[in-house]
């Protein structure tokens, strides 16, 4: 069976990743798997560059196929906020809930016509020999009033979908599957995941 290896140490995107790839007959291993795998700084000022970095850095430790992911939320009353500082946007180390609180209080005052925001993706694919391939993916959403539901991670439970009513934080796993940014970028890089494969 092939091995691929998840730039990610967040178990909430390895399970989604996991289910979105369910089909194909691979091994999946994140960095909690790779102890001796270094922290690696996001530093770049896209999700792209982000996802790029991860990937790259995840092949020069392991030489195997690598799929990284960099996300987050971009709200437009706040231009663009908290983008690729999404995961930090209450400081280093903060948790979803202190993100959550502090998105809650930038927006505060702000009529919910007023919140639109997206969540974006870019996953980027590293194999050896191979050119990293880059995907975004994008979903649009309103953020919510006060947080709902207590599925997902991150900012799923103030990510509204105006289609069903209800929160990423409240929508089944395979609704969520089925529309979200990060489903929408892996599903253009599919084709290449299941060459390298097999």
């Amino acid at each position: 069976m092939s091995v691929l290896y998840l730039a990610t140490r967040n178990f909430g995107k390895v399970r989604e990743i996991q289910a979105l790839l369910a089909h194909l007959p691979v091994d999946i291993l994140s960095l909690k798997d790779l102890p001796q795998a270094p922290e690696i700084v996001e530093d770049g000022e896209t999700f792209a560059e982000n996802a790029r970095k991860k990937a790259e850095a995840v092949l020069a430790l392991t030489g195997g196929v690598v799929l990284a992911d960099d996300s987050g939320l971009e709200v437009e009353a706040l231009q663009g906020e908290p983008g690729v500082r999404s995961a930090r946007y209450a400081g280093e180390g903060a948790a979803d809930a202190a993100n959550n609180a502090r998105l809650l209080e930038k927006l505060a005052g702000v009529p919910l016509h007023r919140r639109s925001a997206r969540f974006c993706c870019a996953v980027a694919i590293a194999a050896p020999g191979q050119e990293t391939v880059v995907a975004e993916g994008y979903c649009r959403g309103i953020i919510a009033l006060k947080p709902r539901g207590d599925r997902g991670f991150g900012y799923d439970p103030l990510f509204l979908i105006p289609a069903y009513q209800k929160t990423f934080g409240e929508l089944s796993p395979d609704v969520k599957n089925r529309i979200s940014h990060r489903s929408r970028a892996l599903n253009q890089v599919l084709p290449i995941l299941e060459k390298l494969l097999g």
